[in-house]
């Protein structure tokens, strides 16, 4: 049992070098040089502490994660300097347990609406935490799946965090591409075009605004596209494991 657990442990972690690996290839593509061009957000979601404890050990600081009772039993098993991104769909009413149960919460990237981003605010105040950072989700592909903002609204909602709400950082744009791949283009194009509006909007410069868009299927396009933020689950640490469900 030991063997196979040793044996795993390297698997993540050689995953995980050959994905820094191509992220930095594509950002030379893209005409980026240098490591920091691009955060790669290792998304750990159904994945036990030992898995994303192999990623930290070979000097990785930034994991993701989508459900926040997941992540509100996994942070405090690691080490504090873990900076925490939490890439899905934020009830209001969870705000201030995830916010009070992970300290160490760099970002939520998942802010779609008004009532959300007001909430989170507040809760920042009232906790006396250190602002907090958010990218703004824009629906791009147009599937009712999918949360995010549409298009049309990314610049109000925008408009909203940075001058609505104090205790927010507004640090860009967020999608989720649609799983045909070959049409995934038009999403990062749609959230690009997003980015120029905002930017224009809100009077800074389009590098203050990140976009964070690819997954592990295509975080090398998302990359050549422009890409600042690439969360990367599966390829790094293999298939989802969802628990089965009891049959009837």
């Amino acid at each position: 049992m030991a063997t196979t657990s040793a044996a795993m442990d390297g698997v993540a972690a050689a995953a995980f070098q050959s994905v820094i690996q191509r992220v930095q290839q594509a950002a030379e593509r893209s005409g980026r040089r240098g490591p920091h061009q691009v955060r790669v957000v290792a998304v750990s979601k159904t994945k036990p502490v030992s898995l994303i404890r192999q990623v930290y050990d070979v000097g990785h600081r930034c994991f993701g994660e989508n459900y926040v009772q997941e992540l509100i039993d996994k942070a405090p098993q690691l080490p504090e300097d873990i900076e925490w991104h939490f890439i899905g769909n934020l009830q209001s009413n969870k705000a201030k347990a995830l916010l009070a149960g992970v300290p160490n919460l760099a970002m939520v990237e998942s802010v779609d609406d008004e009532k959300i981003a007001n909430q989170l605010d507040r809760v920042v105040a009232s906790i006396g935490r250190k602002p907090l950072k958010v990218l703004v989700q824009v629906n791009t592909s147009g599937e009712e799946s999918k949360f995010g903002v549409e298009p049309s609204g990314c610049v109000e909602l925008a408009k909203h965090v940075s001058l609505g709400c104090p205790n927010l950082e507004f640090c860009g744009l967020m999608t989720i591409g649609m799983l045909d791949y070959s049409s995934t283009p038009e999403n990062f194009k749609a959230l690009s075009n997003c980015r120029t509006e905002v930017c224009k909007a809100l009077g800074i410069p389009e590098e203050q605004c990140e976009l964070s868009m690819g997954m592990s299927a295509d975080f090398e396009q998302a990359i050549e596209m422009g890409s600042t933020n690439v969360r990367i689950g599966s390829t790094i640490f293999g298939a989802r494991e969802y628990p089965k469900k009891q049959s009837n």
